[in-house]
This record gives structure tokens, C-alpha cells and sequence, in this order.
């Protein structure tokens, strides 16, 4: 499931990470989080593919040389 909205994605990947420990309790509580943002939970709570980021990290700037 993508999506645009960077809050969703992180629940989404959070949501996995806590299915994968087995920690029902919390996952409740992310699924709450979801529909409060209007995104829908994964019906079987399983995932085809880890949910990924909705934007690609951005690469590091090198430091400029400063000469004096």
C-alpha cells in the first residue's frame, strides 16, 4: 500500500514491525491511528511486500572546504 502522506507510511511500517512480534495490544492502537488518518488498515494483517517509504531518503550534502 503507498501512499503520499509520510505519517501513514511510518504507521504502516511501524504496524508490520509490531505484527512480526506478535504485540496485538499495539497494533490495536496503530490500526486506531490509521482510520483517525483516514488510511485502512490491512484486513489480514499480513502485507504483500514491507511497506516503504512514500518518498526515497535524500542523499548527504558533502561539506564545503573552506579555505582561509
Amino acid at each position: 500500500m503507498a501512499t503520499e502522506d509520510p505519517m501513514v507510511a511510518a504507521l504502516l511500517r511501524e504496524r508490520e514491525g509490531l505484527m512480526q512480534r506478535g504485540l496485538t495490544a499495539r497494533v490495536a492502537a496503530v490500526d486506531e491511528q490509521l482510520k483517525l488518518r483516514g488510511a485502512e488498515p490491512p484486513a489480514d494483517g499480513k502485507t504483500d511486500k514491507p511497506a516503504s517509504r512514500s518518498t526515497p531518503p535524500k542523499g548527504r550534502r558533502a561539506r564545503s572546504t573552506e579555505t582561509t
